[in-house]
């Protein structure tokens, strides 16, 4: 079986119902459900809540809410991991037993279905213990600064300095998409950022962080860019 677990608890801090909340004309979740099952990679597309109202707008989003997320696993510091486990031994202690499984976030409107075939096929072609979406930095990290206890400055790496840009290592950062895994790497815990894992490279204009409000209207602003270039594509103006 290929389960798509999207975790979306109900106690979100910083953005209220961050979750359900309307994002560009659907409650957030939404968006992460429908490219899941647009994608036709998955068996099975739930969503892991202890909330019963994000469980019904799932439900009626086409997802499924075999179960209601115990206590233990929704407090403010529970990792991701723990949670994909507890819904891989859910099924299989119920006898259906998965063999990969994408972890896809409640809050990652610019995920999209494609991608998340891509890291299927990454994950099975590689044998990876995980396929996960990635993108790079948009100035290079090597000449980041910090501020001082005194209100100042201070290059955090100073050996940088005069080196060039261009002559800097491009790095990437976690998208905070999905996670593709194979059902043991999920069992046994295993970190997803190591050796054993494969990136799924997206575009930085598909890639927001939603933590505070000041995210989130940054994303809705991208977002619709996107969308409005998505229809001057389909009507033929930039052809390729």
């Amino acid at each position: 079986m290929k389960l798509a677990v999207i975790p979306a608890r109900g106690g979100s801090k910083r953005i209220p119902r961050k979750n359900i909340k309307n994002f560009c004309g659907k409650p957030m979740i939404a968006w992460s459900i429908e490219a899941a099952l647009q994608s036709g990679c998955f068996d099975r597309v739930i969503v892991s809540t202890d909330d019963q109202e994000i469980a019904d707008i799932s439900q009626e989003l086409g997802a499924s809410v075999p179960f209601l997320r115990p206590a233990e696993l929704s407090g403010d510091y529970v990792g991701t991991i723990p949670v994909i486990k507890h819904a891989i031994d859910w099924f299989r202690e119920r006898g259906e037993v998965a063999e990969y499984v994408c972890c896809l976030y409640a809050t990652a409107p610019f995920v999209k279905s494609a991608d998340i075939k891509i890291g299927l096929s990454l994950l099975t072609d590689s044998g990876a213990d995980y396929a996960f979406s990635a993108t790079s930095y948009g100035f290079p990290i090597q000449r980041a600064i910090r501020l001082t206890d005194s209100g100042r400055v201070e290059m955090a790496y100073p050996e940088n300095f005069n080196v060039r840009s261009q002559d800097l290592e491009e790095m990437y950062h976690d998208a905070g998409q999905f996670y593709w895994g194979n059902a043991g790497a999920w069992l046994q815990e295993r970190t997803v950022f190591s050796p054993a894992s494969v990136p799924v490279i997206l575009p930085r204009h598909r890639v927001q962080d939603i933590d505070t409000n000041e995210d989130w209207e940054r994303a809705e602003r991208m977002f619709t860019a996107g969308l409005a270039m998505e229809e001057i594509d389909s009507e033929g103006f930039f052809p390729g």
